[in-house]
């Protein structure tokens, strides 16, 4: 399977949300990855449903809906009413990971676990083979624009063992500090998805710096 590659609209310009998305659109971008921030579980706040119903009006790729939040399980109505294809919670932030891993199942949508730096790959064993996608942090989770954790190669490589070994379809996704340097080491240590943030949108041609990382 080739690689996907998923925006994070966290490094788009908000006040030309309309544009970004369009160029999303003609992009050969896969999925757009909407990073909700609730203050609690992470140290800032960033967007909430009618920011991400509006972005679903206008974005032609499938929504990849990652939330940074206390009792995601809560809000599973209102992600799969935005019409999100992905619904991702972190592990740290349920204590019930099994049951809610179940409920977004249920609701229609694809269910994925994060994992944050300091949790280790092995406490995603009882579950690997529930879940569609899990996502490894290589930076702390609340701010963009972060430095690559490098031990976060290693937890890749640990994560795809764990796939091949259970027998596991889930897809490996990474964010926090992706970019053309980053990327192929992720890409060799066995990553399937790519969020890019920052190396996306502040290029001098976005558009330019998706097609390079999908042709990675």
């Amino acid at each position: 399977m080739k690689h996907k590659i998923s925006p994070s609209l966290l490094a788009a310009n908000f006040a030309n949300l309309a544009e970004d998305i369009e160029m999303i659109n003609r992009s050969e971008a896969d999925w757009l990855h909407l990073d909700i921030m609730d203050g609690v579980f992470v140290p800032n706040i960033s967007f909430g449903f009618p920011v991400i119903k509006a972005v679903s009006k206008l974005c032609k790729k499938p929504l990849d809906v990652h939330l940074m939040i206390v009792n995601p399980e809560k809000f599973i109505p209102e992600v799969k009413a935005t019409g999100a294809k992905i619904m991702n919670v972190h592990y740290e932030a349920c204590p019930h990971i099994h049951r809610v891993i179940q409920q977004i199942r249920e609701a229609g949508m694809e269910p994925a676990v994060t994992i944050n730096p300091s949790t280790p790959v092995f406490m995603l064993k009882d579950i690997i083979k529930d879940v569609y996608m899990v996502l490894i942090m290589s930076v702390n989770p609340g701010y963009g624009g972060q430095k690559f954790i490098e031990h976060s190669l290693d937890k890749v490589k640990e994560l795809r063992m764990l796939i091949d070994k259970t027998g596991s379809d889930a897809l490996i996704q990474v964010d926090g500090g992706v970019n053309e340097k980053t990327a192929p080491l992720l890409l060799e240590a066995g990553a399937d998805v790519l969020v890019a943030g920052n190396a996306v949108f502040a290029a001098s041609s976005p558009e330019d710096m998706i097609h390079q990382l999908k042709a990675l």
